[in-house]
Parts: C-alpha cells; structure tokens; sequence
C-alpha cells in the first residue's frame, strides 16, 4: 500500500477531479433512488399498504388496467374464501372519480370499495370508521391539503355527496392519485353511474372490479387451480402494480437509467486507472525488479481504487441526501429509503472496482527490464 497512498497524496488533483466525478454519479444515483421510490410510492401506495397476498380479476382482463376494465360477479369471493390456503377473500372495487369539496377543493380519487366491518376496512387514526353508505375515508395527506372531518365531497360524474368521516395515516395512492375508502354498495351505484334518487340496476349490486385474496401464514394457495374453478385471472399483489397507470413504463425508465449510470461509472472508473496504470508502468517496473510480486502489485492499485471509490461514493451520497431531503417537501413524487440507497451505493462501488480491476490487470505484463533500461 506504500505506492498507493504516497501516489494518493502526490497527485491531489488528478485524482480528486476523478473522485468528483465519481461524487457527481453518487449524488444522481441517490436522486434517482428517490425518485424511483418516489414514483412506486405516488402510483401504488394504496395497493401497497392493503392487506392483500393477490387479486383475482375477470378472466383474460387485459393485465395492463386490470382494475378498470375488469368485471366480476360478487359470488365469486365464495369460491375464493372456500380455497385451499386461503385465509380470507371477499369483493373489491376501484373506480377513478373527479370530484369537489363543499369548501371548493378539487381533487382526483381513486375510489376503494370494501364491505364495511370487513377484513378489506381501513383501519382510521382520526375520525371513525364507514358505518353506513354515503361515507368516504381519505388518506391523512389530504387532511394536510385542508380537508377535514365533516367536509362533503361531491362526484362530479353522478352527483353523489359522501361526508368524510376519517382519515387513515400516511400516502396513500393509485395512479398518482389519492385513495378514498367507500362501502361497496356506494362505490357499486358510483360505478354504474347512478345519481341520487335514480334506480340502481340490479346488476350493479353483483359487479365489482376484483376479489381480493389473503393466503393463509405459511400458505401458498394454487392460483391457477382457483382460478379455473372460478373463472378468473390472478395477479399477485406485486404483480398488480402494473395495472396502475404508467406504473411499469415509469419504473422501466428508471431502472433503465439507473442501469446505464452504474456501466458509465464501471467504464469511467476504467478508462481512468487504465491512463494511470500506464503512467506508472515505469514506478511498477521497479517495483517488479525489486521483487514484489504480481500479487502485491495488484492489491496495492486495488486498494488505491477502493480508496477512491469509497470516499468519492460516500461524499456523493452525503451531497445527495442533503439535496434529497430539499426536495422531498415539494410536489415532486421524491422519497428517500435507506435499504435502496446503500443497495445503489454497494453497486457502485463493486462496479467501479470491476472497472478498475480490468484497468490494472496490464500491471502482470509489466517487464522487470524496463526499469533496468532492458529496452534500449
């Protein structure tokens, strides 16, 4: 390590423009981890936060809007709750919806209907829970937004009034809207679009969007086999994600991102231990002459990598969350985890080291005559 970090120390400037570059990929990373975290939390929060092991939709539903589009009878849950490995299953409804507050506020809802008393039921941390239709409950965001208990709120599609009786903790969302929690039968006359005072079709009473599924502890219950008894698709909670809009294509694109930033990183990284390799081929030699080994050699420009990656990732982190955190009170969907934030930082640095380690690997062809003026 004598070579390494007297190099370190020697040539300040070279290799602090290279860890600023490094610092400068760190901080896009921690960026693009919140955003992409930022992102999952704005589209599907509020399927995220159910608790829901699947859903079994209409039968070959289009998966891509699976909530939207699909139709299934109420009896259904009945076979679903008679399965094997099946702890509950019981109807859910979703329906995107515009409406308006009594004190003029508008906003987009993502309506969830659940029988009331049911293990679906959102549990409230203010207010109380839907006791009867004509009830809304809405995510604590909202309440920040200036809605409280005893506000109406008005579907603009249908006219229907719901009184907000609670509000349940934290973010939740479906497709970068806010959930609202109605009982079923509110959400079926919603759905069919009928206005206060109209009949409701029969028919509407026996329709909703999907059942939803709750295996038993330890069970894995046989999606495929239910699913041919009872007529229906099933996606896992996960892989329901994607029915929420642009929920896959958002993701793709980051994740796409993210991965060309970590091969940008492996190359630069590189491509600049490759110049600096050479630059020392000389000092290497003599090294070589004196009797280190190939081994030594190696470890010694490794550990000079590492030196780098290391504190140039950890300065970019740092700088990260300080701009993060700026950020995250804004209305950009930005959230900050530590889980995926090491997990990038991890990455980085074993990528960097790949890029290095192919870098200083002409070191085993350096020749031990070069120092001795073999060459001339």
């Amino acid at each position: 390590m004598f070579l390494a970090l007297r190099e370190l120390s020697f040539a300040r400037g070279r290799f602090a423009l290279m860890g600023s570059v490094v610092a400068l990929i760190g901080v896009l990373m921690v960026l693009l981890s919140g955003l992409s975290v930022g992102l999952v939390n704005d589209g599907v929060s509020g399927l995220q936060k159910l608790p829901v092991s699947s859903f079994a939709f209409e039968r070959d539903v289009d998966t891509s809007a699976a909530f939207t589009r699909s139709v299934v009878d109420v009896d259904t849950a009945q076979t679903w709750a008679a399965a094997d490995g099946v702890a509950e299953a019981g109807p859910f409804g979703l329906t995107l919806v515009n409406t308006r507050t009594d004190g003029g506020l508008d906003l987009d809802l993502a309506l969830f209907g659940v029988e009331r008393d049911s293990w679906l039921a959102p549990q409230v941390a203010t207010g109380t829970a839907l006791a009867d239709e004509g009830q809304i409950v809405l995510p604590g965001t909202l309440r920040d937004e200036g809605v409280a208990v005893g506000d109406v709120v008005t579907i603009d599609q249908v006219g229907t009034e719901l009184e907000v009786v609670g509000f349940i903790d934290g973010q939740h969302t479906f497709g970068h809207v806010d959930v609202g929690y109605v009982d079923l039968r509110t959400w079926q006359e919603v759905r069919a679009g009928v206005r206060p005072g109209e009949n409701v079709p029969e028919h509407a009473y026996q329709e909703v969007s999907a059942i939803a599924v709750l295996a038993a502890d330890g069970a894995s219950p046989d999606l495929a086999a239910v699913d041919a008894e009872a007529g229906t698709t099933s996606l896992t909670l996960t892989q329901s994600f994607g029915a929420s809009p642009g929920f896959t294509a958002e993701t793709s694109t980051l994740q796409l991102i993210q991965v060309f930033l970590y091969a940008i990183s492996a190359l630069v990284v590189g491509a600049f231990f490759t110049v600096v390799t050479i630059q020392r081929k000389h000092e290497i030699a003599v090294l070589r002459a004196m009797g280190a080994s190939t081994r030594y050699l190696l470890r010694d420009s490794l550990t000079q990598s590492a030196i780098l990656l290391v504190v140039s990732t950890a300065i970019g982190v740092g700088i990260g969350l300080l701009l993060g955190a700026s950020i995250s009170g804004t209305d950009m969907p930005f959230a900050l985890e530590a889980s995926p934030i090491v997990g990038a930082s991890a990455l980085l640095v074993v990528l960097g080291m790949v890029g290095a380690a192919s870098a200083v690997t002409r070191i085993t062809r350096v020749d031990p005559l070069t120092a001795l003026g073999g060459n001339r």
